[in-house]
Protein backbone atom coordinates (compact mmCIF):
# COMPACT_ATOMS: atom_id res chain seq x y z
CA UNK A 1 0.00 0.00 0.00
CA UNK A 2 1.29 3.45 -0.85
CA UNK A 3 1.54 6.38 1.84
CA UNK A 4 -1.30 8.28 0.21
CA UNK A 5 -3.18 4.70 0.47
CA UNK A 6 -2.44 4.37 3.82
CA UNK A 7 -3.51 8.26 4.77
CA UNK A 8 -6.57 7.81 3.11
CA UNK A 9 -7.39 4.60 4.76
CA UNK A 10 -6.29 6.15 8.18
CA UNK A 11 -8.64 8.83 7.21
CA UNK A 12 -11.80 7.16 6.74
CA UNK A 13 -11.18 5.66 10.00
CA UNK A 14 -11.44 9.16 11.58
CA UNK A 15 -7.83 10.20 11.63
CA UNK A 16 -7.20 13.78 10.13
CA UNK A 17 -3.71 14.77 8.73
CA UNK A 18 -3.49 18.72 8.47
CA UNK A 19 -0.85 20.32 6.13
CA UNK A 20 1.97 20.44 8.70
CA UNK A 21 1.51 16.52 9.17
CA UNK A 22 1.72 15.73 6.22
CA UNK A 23 4.43 17.95 4.82
CA UNK A 24 6.45 15.72 7.98
CA UNK A 25 5.70 12.27 6.43
CA UNK A 26 6.52 13.21 3.53
CA UNK A 27 9.36 14.99 4.69
CA UNK A 28 10.77 11.89 6.57
CA UNK A 29 10.45 9.69 3.84
CA UNK A 30 12.43 11.62 1.49
CA UNK A 31 15.36 12.29 4.52
CA UNK A 32 15.91 8.81 5.23
CA UNK A 33 14.80 7.22 1.78
CA UNK A 34 12.66 4.51 3.38
CA UNK A 35 9.81 2.46 1.69
CA UNK A 36 6.16 2.85 1.51
CA UNK A 37 5.99 -0.57 4.27
CA UNK A 38 8.56 1.52 6.64
CA UNK A 39 6.55 4.66 6.68
CA UNK A 40 3.16 3.70 6.83
CA UNK A 41 4.55 1.50 10.07
CA UNK A 42 6.53 4.43 11.61
CA UNK A 43 2.72 6.24 11.05
CA UNK A 44 0.97 3.22 13.09
CA UNK A 45 3.83 3.34 15.48
CA UNK A 46 3.53 6.88 15.87
CA UNK A 47 -0.13 6.94 16.36
CA UNK A 48 0.10 4.24 18.77
CA UNK A 49 2.69 5.28 20.65
CA UNK A 50 1.73 9.26 20.98
CA UNK A 51 -2.16 8.79 20.43
CA UNK A 52 -1.98 11.64 18.07
CA UNK A 53 0.32 12.41 15.32
CA UNK A 54 3.97 13.73 16.40
CA UNK A 55 5.86 15.25 13.46
CA UNK A 56 8.92 15.04 15.20
CA UNK A 57 8.54 11.89 17.35
CA UNK A 58 7.75 10.12 13.67
CA UNK A 59 10.95 11.61 11.72
CA UNK A 60 13.03 10.58 14.99
CA UNK A 61 11.50 7.22 14.47
CA UNK A 62 12.06 6.86 11.20
CA UNK A 63 15.85 7.90 11.52
CA UNK A 64 15.91 5.32 14.12
CA UNK A 65 14.98 1.95 12.02
CA UNK A 66 16.85 3.38 8.96
CA UNK A 67 19.97 3.68 10.81
CA UNK A 68 19.28 -0.16 12.18
CA UNK A 69 18.46 -1.15 8.86
CA UNK A 70 15.23 -2.31 9.23
CA UNK A 71 13.13 -2.77 6.19
CA UNK A 72 9.93 -4.92 7.97
CA UNK A 73 6.34 -4.01 9.62
CA UNK A 74 7.93 -6.72 12.13
CA UNK A 75 10.96 -5.86 12.88
CA UNK A 76 9.81 -1.93 13.05
CA UNK A 77 7.30 -3.23 16.00
CA UNK A 78 9.95 -4.97 17.96
CA UNK A 79 12.66 -2.26 17.60
CA UNK A 80 10.00 0.21 18.72
CA UNK A 81 9.51 -2.25 22.01
CA UNK A 82 12.47 -2.50 22.85
CA UNK A 83 12.77 1.42 22.90
CA UNK A 84 9.34 0.76 25.14
CA UNK A 85 7.70 3.38 22.74
CA UNK A 86 4.47 0.93 22.82
CA UNK A 87 3.44 1.05 26.38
Amino acid sequence: MTVDQYIEKLSYKGFSFGEDALGFIYFGKELTGSSDLVVNTAIEITLKAQKTFDGSFYVSLLEGLKKEGITTRRAAFRFAESYNLLV
